[in-house]
């Protein structure tokens, strides 16, 4: 949920122009990662959970890329709170995955 909240703060200054563009892009891929484990957390089983943290880490992947490409146009500061934040939430979900996944056998 840090994570969105840094997204939402820091895209805050982005162009106009990029409103309904990149801005809501990456506010999307943001959001869609707390819900996707929310969303798996309540499902019935271990397998849709690993699912939907899957789901998770490819919608982390989605906001890193698009991250990085507003630090490459110049609106977000390579060292951007979100940015951060993304990298730390990057290894803990990934992490989460791979501790589900030596779960299952």
């Amino acid at each position: 949920m840090k994570l969105v909240e840094d997204v939402y703060r820091d895209t805050e200054s982005f162009p106009h122009k990029e409103v309904f563009g990149l801005t809501a892009q990456i506010r999307r891929s943001a959001i869609s990662i707390p819900s996707n484990l929310a969303e798996g957390s309540a499902r019935n089983s271990r397998k849709e959970l690993v699912q939907f943290v899957g789901i998770s880490c490819g919608s982390l992947a989605d906001l890193q890329t698009q991250l990085q490409l507003a630090v490459r146009l110049g609106y977000l500061a390579t060292e951007a709170q979100c940015v951060n934040q993304a990298t730390r939430v990057g290894k803990l979900v990934r992490a989460l995955r791979s501790s589900l996944r030596s779960g299952e056998s």
